[in-house]
């Protein structure tokens, strides 16, 4: 019994798996390693494995510009109040309060 020819060229093109190979095939993500964990929970970068694009001449003098407007100004967070700099639970509710009203 065989699929039908729109079934079948459907199912080719479906992603690979590791069940329809034989063993040892890993698939993965492509990404790779650039670095070691060490036995104390860290992790060391090795810079041999780390990876650096080199642009082509071509494009040095390229016009094209990244889609995030020049306009745009950095924002940084800046909670008073707080002893520690950060924002805790009851101030992060309290602050959404003040700014929101009580709903």
């Amino acid at each position: 019994m065989k699929p039908t020819a729109a079934l079948y060229s459907r199912l080719r093109r479906l992603p690979l798996t590791t069940k329809q190979v034989s063993n040892g095939y890993y698939k993965g993500t492509g990404t790779g390693a650039m670095g070691r964990h060490t036995k104390h929970g860290g992790y060391m970068i090795e810079w041999r494995k780390v990876r650096t694009y080199v642009v082509p001449e071509q494009l040095k003098d390229c016009k094209l510009t990244p889609f995030v407007t020049k306009r745009l100004k950095p924002t940084k967070g800046r909670f008073e109040g707080e002893s520690k700099g950060g924002l805790s639970g009851e101030g992060y509710l309290k602050r959404w309060k003040e700014e929101n009203g009580i709903d």
